[in-house]
């Protein structure tokens, strides 16, 4: 369907398999220019939480297509959701990524919030074809926030009940049972390590909220100390989903994204 703000841009519905069979659904903003961004949503979230749809719309505004998804599990996804797969979420990216790739597309960038940023460094540590990411209130230790999440003694009721309840976090919401192997499946991923895997010319960008309470700003200043093509943008006040700064946060974004293409321009002149 065509947008009514923008003529020239087409919205399209696009069902990527993953190397696992499962359909990902996603939503195509297509301005016809070959470079395009792709967009990765957090925890329990989906390709219609408002960071992902206030992204697309700002860089649909700027002229720049952009790929926004759910992840296995997620949303419109088929798959079942899982708490941990972080590395699952980095190999959907890559199905998205070589399907854009094999459509004369070229992915000049990978933008993720929080679960979702995290998937998008997995993703460049060990594949080397986007030179640009940004990391919107990744964590760098994924070990923080579970006690508050599910009480200090989590991994002795997951050892005798095999699993703990997330109950749905708003009215109409989804509940869904943390397993043990999924939630060992995000402790033994050490994130500090991993981003030592990224290609030095992979630029990184990290925005973090200066009040976040869900992953605090100290995870901004632990990626700062290990990523040697790192910037560091602090939106202060805002909090883990940028609630009062989504102005700030799209601007910011679309800055670093024309950065990008100017560069690319640049360096193929």
């Amino acid at each position: 369907m065509a947008d009514a703000q923008n003529p020239s841009f087409q919205q399209q519905k696009v069902i990527i398999r993953n190397k696992h069979g499962n359909r990902l659904v996603g939503i195509l903003h297509e301005s016809g220019t070959q470079e395009i961004v792709i967009l990765c949503h957090g925890l329990r979230a989906s390709k219609e939480n408002f960071i992902m749809t206030n992204l697309a719309a700002a860089l649909e505004n700027a002229g720049i297509s952009s790929f926004r998804f759910d992840f296995t599990g997620n949303g419109e996804s088929e798959g079942l959701f899982e708490f941990g797969s972080y590395w699952r979420e980095a190999e959907d990216i890559r199905a998205v990524a070589q399907h854009f790739q094999e459509t004369n597309h070229t992915v000049i960038a990978i933008v993720g919030h929080s679960k979702g940023a995290n998937a998008a460094l997995l993703y460049a540590s060990k594949y080397h074809d986007t030179k640009t990411i940004v990391n919107l209130s990744g964590s760098h230790d994924l070990k923080v926030g579970l006690e508050n999440r599910f009480g200090k003694d989590f991994m002795e009721r997951l050892g005798r009940e095999g699993f703990i309840e997330l109950k749905a976090e708003s009215a109409g919401g989804i509940d869904y049972r943390v397993t043990e192997e999924s939630l060992k499946d995000r402790l033994n991923i050490i994130m500090l390590e991993e981003c030592l895997h990224i290609d030095k010319e992979c630029r990184v960008f990290t925005v973090h909220g200066g009040t976040d309470t869900t992953i605090p700003v100290v995870a901004a200043l632990e990626f700062a100390k290990v990523l040697p093509n790192h910037k560091l943008h602090i939106i202060e006040g805002a909090d883990h989903v940028y609630t009062d700064h989504q102005a700030e946060l799209a601007s910011f974004v679309v800055d670093v994204i024309k950065e990008t293409l100017q560069i690319n321009l640049l360096t193929a002149s």
